[in-house]
């Protein structure tokens, strides 16, 4: 095995199921072919919205076998829980997928610890427990309750923001991941392709960010076990594999990208979680 597949080849979290290290998500709409070439490449990790037919249609037509090799992600938000209860949210996404249980089931966009009360946690417990749910998962804008929530082994595996623009969470994160080994899953490698542009003031002489170098950044961090990118079509998907690819980031590119990503961070138009 060359050092390259060691990267992209591991487990999300240490008892987690074999995964190729660049997930994928559809939400930009990049064609069925797109996820079927992903598929062929090796891609086994698909986060999937409820109105993502694209990877439907493909989840739907693989044989026992090759569903088997999939972790499929899906779940709830939170402000959907008025409306419906999770339980019924599951039944919906294993109908809908034509399985008999989800990978990892996510209750997604928590912003504060009050998105996320007890009775929601017990919910997905018992989820996993009756079995069609084989590990339970949140994503959460609120790093310092991501890394309570990974201290006490609330969940099996986390989605956070994590890039060269937002590193918090080697503070507020990581540093509590031991406790419990959660997988830990890297969303917005390119800071929503604010990093692929020249911010105001940033030197002509420099330049900026290269796909391919935001998401070998998050993939050179070792409690990262999954980054997601999300083409819009095949030619940038393969573009990201060819990529990542050519394994960890140089230490010297890794430096570059942490003065970049922090201009960029001070720079660019702020968000709620900086």
């Amino acid at each position: 095995m060359t050092p390259s597949s060691d990267f992209l080849h591991g487990r999300l979290g240490p008892q987690g199921p074999p995964v190729f290290r660049l997930g994928l998500s559809a939400t930009r709409r990049p064609g069925e072919h797109a996820v079927r070439s992903a598929l062929d490449h090796g891609v086994n990790y698909l986060f999937a919205y409820s109105f993502d037919t694209q990877i439907t249609r493909v989840v739907r037509s693989l044989n026992a076998g090759g569903r088997e090799k999939l972790v499929l992600a899906t779940g709830a938000y939170y402000w959907l829980l008025d409306r419906r209860p999770l339980k019924k949210i599951l039944e919906n996404a294993l109908r809908r997928y034509r399985t008999d249980y989800i990978d990892v089931f996510q209750f997604l966009g928590i912003q504060k610890p009050a998105d996320f009360p007890p009775r929601i946690e017990e919910e997905l417990h018992a989820l996993r427990a009756d079995g069609k749910v084989r590990a339970i998962a949140v994503s959460c804008h609120d790093r310092q309750f991501a890394g309570e929530l990974a201290a006490r082994g609330a969940v099996d595996v986390l989605m956070i923001r994590y890039n060269a623009a937002h590193t918090g969470a080697e503070t507020d994160i990581f540093p509590h991941l031991p406790a419990h080994h959660p997988g830990v899953v890297a969303y917005t490698a390119t800071r929503w392709r604010k990093l692929l542009t020249r911010p105001k003031g940033w030197p002509q002489t420099e330049p900026v960010a290269t796909p391919g170098q935001c998401y070998r950044f998050q993939l050179s961090q070792p409690n990262v076990h999954v980054a997601l990118t999300g083409p819009g079509n095949e030619k940038e998907l393969l573009e990201n594999l060819r990529e990542v690819e050519r394994g960890p980031l140089p230490e010297d590119e890794i430096a570059f990208l942490r003065r970049f990503g922090s201009y960029v961070h001070d720079h660019s138009p702020r968000f709620r979680w900086n």
